[in-house]
């Protein structure tokens, strides 16, 4: 239906083919406005002639927008393409236009084996970065896989496809729906395979699979069709990614069982949470939250792939719902184990009683405190006073104020033993960023520099410039160079083209066409000598083409002055 040269939005034209997949068909692009390289996803015609799917692309687009950062592909623009399907209808096809990354798939990585754990933790350490912003913006992914998450030669790490497979997921109703629309289940949470509400823990899920995969070389999940790995998301416990590749350490392995939990409360609650302990796997320690002898209740034993019949047969025997023909034990039976129970419970309760009282020993267990938002003089004081030694960890977070505690490891409310370190990360603000060139720029690509750099456009004012074409801009503040916080606000000062003339009559002729031809004014000047009247010292102005006021730059000014 669109081929290559096709004109989007009266703007974007197509190019290659560069990717597809079960939702959406997706093209290299030019932006022919700012003359840039761009990725545009079409979405494919039978997943578009859905109108809630279009409604819910709408709503999700829309929130992807707002998300700038360094680990998102940034979505430029998004909208609808009309056009017809093969019987001739009309059609409105849902487009989103993204930032282009030169890059390959993680999947591609994924093709010569399993990655070192270092390499392993750094990707999926930034992956999480970029869940962070997106879910403090209100926006979950919803189809994290290999395939939506790009690495650039340089090591970068970008996620994709925020917006349109969240808008699929959202109008899908089964498991075979969500499989049908993003083309595999290895990455579905089980809230997903259940058809059940999914919110920001549905992408710890899938990173927790993706983080499983890169250790081990393999998703944790394998079986004939889609649906039987939905039902092993539901059902199964993963085996060990160190059972896999032995130089995954109990740490990984602790994070990954964590990550991959059934029930979305047992799992990280946030990214930053699965990003800390990810750092401290990395450092060679097992998160304090998992101790290492729990850690293989966790894992399950390696599984072969269930055929139909084999998932036919466990879901029967797994139904509570069934009659059960097996009579119930004898009576005589039960009132024995009643009779044994109450003879134990007397046998207690008279220990007790007469039981000798004896001194309490002290307890050295201690509770983390919840310290976040207090200083670092507060904060330590409190947990010395424990018998908790501390340390400081500076860490930059636009959300908590420069000198405030952000968090402590171990987190707050977990049992420690009196002496336990613990460190307590103290904000140091956002990261800074520095403003970006903007002169002579046009209003939108002045836009585009600033929100590139994380930062937000303010007021945007007019102003008289003999130089600065119009529309372009002379100055900005802060001034580009300096260095300001992420996400603060710069205003553009836009030449409009114009500049003042004064009057200039009566003044002597060399000095008026010197004001004009300054770089203040610009103007082009002309000479016109007048014959009927007497020439005066110094020439005086007698008149001028244009009189006093704003004046398009470079415009012809005639003096006239007397010469008989």
């Amino acid at each position: 239906m669109f081929t290559k040269e096709t004109l989007v939005a009266d703007r974007y034209r197509l190019g290659d083919t560069v990717g597809r997949d079960a939702m959406s068909d997706v093209f290299m692009g030019t932006d022919e406005r700012l003359n840039r390289k761009v990725a545009i996803k079409l979405m494919r015609a039978e997943i578009a002639s859905d109108p809630k799917v279009r409604a819910r692309f709408r709503q999700h687009a829309r929130a992807a927008s707002r998300l700038a950062h360094p680990n998102i592909a940034r979505v430029f623009d998004a909208g609808e393409l009309t056009g017809s399907d093969a019987e001739g209808r009309d059609l409105q096809t849902p487009f989103l236009v993204s930032e282009w990354v030169e890059g390959q798939t993680l999947g591609a990585l994924l093709h010569d084996g399993p990655l070192a754990s270092a390499e392993a933790a750094r990707i999926a350490g930034a992956v999480l970065t970029a869940l962070e912003h997106a879910h403090r913006a209100g926006v979950v992914h919803g189809n994290l896989c290999p395939s939506n998450i790009l690495v650039t030669a340089s090591g970068q790490v970008k996620v994709l496809d925020f917006g349109v497979a969240a808008a699929a997921t959202d109008a899908a109703t089964t498991v075979a729906q969500v499989a049908a629309l993003l083309g595999t289940a290895a990455y579905l949470s089980p809230e997903q395979a259940k058809s059940e509400p999914v919110d920001l823990r549905t992408d710890v899920y899938s990173v927790g699979v993706i983080l499983f995969e890169l250790l081990s070389g393999r998703a944790p999940f394998q079986a004939e069709t889609p649906v039987a790995v939905a039902y092993q998301h539901v059902s199964e416990l993963p085996v060990a990614p160190s059972s896999l590749n032995g130089a995954v350490s109990p740490a990984f392995d602790a994070v990954v069982a964590r990550a991959l939990q059934k029930r979305p409360d047992s799992r990280y609650q946030s990214a930053v949470g699965f990003r800390t302990d990810l750092e401290v796997a990395a450092a060679g320690r097992v998160p304090v939250h998992t101790a290492p002898d729990s850690i293989g209740s966790l894992f399950g034993d390696p599984v072969a792939g269930l055929s139909n019949t084999e998932l036919a047969l466990r879901q029967l025997a797994e139904d509570e719902t069934m009659v059960r023909t097996q009579r119930r034990p004898p009576a005589v039976w039960m009132w024995a184990g009643i009779v044994t129970v109450a003879v134990m419970v007397v046998a207690v309760l008279y220990w007790a009683v007469n039981m000798q009282p004896i001194d309490r020993i002290p307890s050295t267990a201690r509770q983390i405190p919840s310290v976040a938002g207090q200083s670092w003089e507060a904060a330590s004081k409190t947990l010395q006073d424990l018998g908790l030694p501390v340390s400081q960890k500076l860490l930059n977070d636009a959300q908590v104020p420069k000198g405030a505690v952000i968090k402590t490891i171990p987190a707050e409310g977990e049992i420690v033993n009196a002496g336990t370190p613990v460190a307590i990360y103290i904000s140091e603000g956002s990261v800074p960023v520095t403003v970006p060139p903007l002169a002579n720029l046009t209003r939108e690509l002045a836009t585009t520099a600033i929100q590139g750099a994380g930062l937000l456009l303010g007021t945007v004012t007019n102003e008289h410039s003999a130089s600065v074409a119009a529309g372009a801009v002379i100055g900005a503040s802060p001034a580009p160079g300096q260095s300001v916080e992420r996400g603060s606000t710069i205003n553009l000062q836009l030449s409009d083209g114009f500049v003042t003339i004064p009057d200039l009559r009566g003044k002597r002729l060399a000095d008026a066409t010197s004001l004009l031809n300054s770089p203040e004014l610009g103007l082009n000047v002309t000479v016109v000598p007048d014959a009927t009247c007497a020439a005066a010292d110094g020439s005086p102005v007698t008149s001028q083409s244009i009189g006093p006021g704003d004046v398009p730059q470079r415009s012809e000014v005639k003096l006239t002055y007397c010469a008989k």
